[in-house]
């Protein structure tokens, strides 16, 4: 994890509001975040009917959009637009209907305009389900134009 400023957590959930508040297709899914520090994101989703595939188990594709979303508001949090360069996700276990998933992304390497990140995918206090790896891009711009100049920043 990166060096924080002082700021850090205040900047980290400022900038997990902004996003939240355009990001409808988390919101879609019921998605919850639970925990945003800088390079760091806790959410959570309930596993619905019309998320079950042919085998009665979630479909590993919201799975991953948990996992993505997490991975999101976790390297997106110093307020540098950030975007995936790649992903990849490992399934361990099925998840069924009324499962609470959780997925809890880390940063593990912040360098220039790329990043790493590991997002572990759980049952709400049961075992993992997915291990994905999201690999970051910074992109121009702030995700909360001019926090950066307020001083609100490293």
């Amino acid at each position: 994890m990166t060096e924080q400023h002082p700021d850090s957590q205040a900047l980290a959930e400022k900038v997990c509001a902004a996003m939240w508040s355009r990001d409808h297709a988390t919101q879609a899914l019921a998605m919850r975040v639970l925990c945003v520090k800088p390079g760091y994101a806790m959410m959570s989703m309930p596993v619905r009917a019309d998320m079950l595939n042919g085998h009665h188990i979630c479909h590993g594709g919201y799975i991953f959009t948990l996992a993505d979303s997490a991975f999101a508001y976790a390297c997106n949090s110093h307020n540098q637009n950030s975007v995936a360069s790649a992903c990849h996700i490992d399934f361990l276990a099925p998840a069924r209907e009324h499962d609470v998933l959780e997925a809890e992304a880390i940063e593990r390497s912040l360098s220039g305009r790329t990043g790493v990140y590991d997002v572990t995918v759980r049952i709400r206090d049961g075992k993992t389900i997915a291990l994905f790896r999201g690999k970051s891009y910074r992109i121009n711009g702030e995700v909360v134009a001019g926090l950066q100049k307020a001083g609100h920043a490293e």
